[in-house]
């Protein structure tokens, strides 16, 4: 008999051809999509995800394939852990990472419920990463295309979710699975891509927390490198460090957001030098398996940053890091996810950052 591998289909191209690659090897395979999130049906949102129609989309894909599929509504769940977790970060003045978040603490989590329930072995993602056995253990890996990496979002997983975990487009490109949609047919084949948040499509977080926040909306002052109130701004949710455009007012000289503090609603304006950072602390930390502390790994502190150099050391809370050479505008509230190479050893949410010494430019 078959092994049963639960797929999470969005009704896009990669989680279709992930299906698909899955039936032609054989495998029983169930799709899933979870309903997360609702959009005005005006035509004014595109890209969008994880609404009714994307299940709709799924559903297509899955008659192709002539598989099940099935539809589970988490919304309420998807409000509560993830966007208003996403207001009230941006209203603190930090700017989280709510992909990541998502990840950990709606998407995988429901997912392996749900195939146990559906007697799925194995869940299956479209997520553009590997799964590497080596040594007796399973390991999570950069996905083979560095343009469509998505392993920075799933560093948080251990070694027991990886172990039923299947990443089918890990190898390929993005051409190659677009390719690959067209010659079989998938419907969405030629469906473009989100390129802002599930929930947030249209890319203006400032108008879809200020919908949410209510009266806790501050405005304050923006300030100049020698702390003088240059411009006033409408709440600190606008601005996150290393910020250099929409700011609102012109200094004659580039300026950069350098400092967000929601306490007194200030923002702070400086030269990029005054972005460099020398170190970070951590918490949430999690790390693969057989990795111990101290130890030397590459840091990426943000989805697209550049992999840097540093020294990881355990702290009470947490993780501290140690920058070889500065880097620019690290963020409070993002994810910094730590490499060996291609291999995912871990990471956690950045709390606090360690500002350089003066002279000191960053990466």
């Amino acid at each position: 008999m078959a092994e049963r591998v639960l797929v999470a289909m969005s009704g896009g191209v990669d989680s279709s051809v992930a299906a698909a690659r899955l039936v032609r090897q054989g495998y029983d395979v169930v799709g899933a999509t979870l309903h997360l999130w609702d959009y005005p049906d005006d035509g004014t949102v595109r890209g969008r995800c994880c609404a009714p129609e994307d299940v709709h989309d799924a559903r297509r894909v899955a008659d192709r394939l002539e598989i099940p599929h099935y539809a589970f509504d988490r919304r309420e769940l998807f409000a509560e852990r993830i966007v208003a977790p996403f207001v009230e970060a941006y209203l603190s003045g930090q700017t989280p990472s709510p992909c990541s978040s998502c990840n950990r603490g709606v998407k995988l989590g429901e997912l392996f419920g749900i195939a146990e329930r559906l007697g799925a072995s194995r869940i299956a993602t479209g997520h553009y990463a590997r799964r590497v056995e080596r040594d007796g253990t399973v390991e999570l890996w950069r996905g083979q295309d560095p343009s469509k990496d998505q392993s920075y979002f799933l560093y948080m997983l251990g070694a027991e979710a990886l172990e039923k975990l299947m990443f089918p487009l890990g190898e390929s490109s993005k051409l190659e699975v677009r390719s690959e949609a067209r010659e079989l047919g998938l419907p969405g084949a030629e469906k473009g891509e989100s390129q802002e948040l599930c929930f947030v499509p249209n890319g203006r977080y400032d108008a879809f927390i200020e919908e949410r926040a209510g009266t806790r909306l501050r405005p304050g002052p923006i300030v100049d490198h020698d702390g003088r109130v240059v411009g006033e701004h409408r709440g600190v949710h606008r601005f996150t460090v290393g910020q250099r455009k929409n700011l609102g007012v012109a200094l004659g000289e580039r300026a950069y957001v350098v400092g967000v503090e929601a306490e007194t609603a200030t923002v702070r304006l400086g030269p990029r030098s005054e972005l460099a950072c020398s170190g970070a602390r951590l918490e949430n930390v999690t790390l693969a398996a057989g990795v111990r502390l101290p130890c030397r790994a590459a840091v990426q502190v943000r989805y697209r940053a550049k992999p840097m150099p540093c020294e990881v050391r355990a702290a009470a809370d947490g993780a501290e890091l140690a920058f070889d050479a500065p880097i620019a505008a690290v963020v409070k509230g993002q994810h910094a996810v730590l490499y060996d190479g291609d291999r995912v050893l871990g990471g956690g949410t950045i709390v606090d950052a360690t500002r350089s010494q003066p002279g000191e430019s960053a990466a």
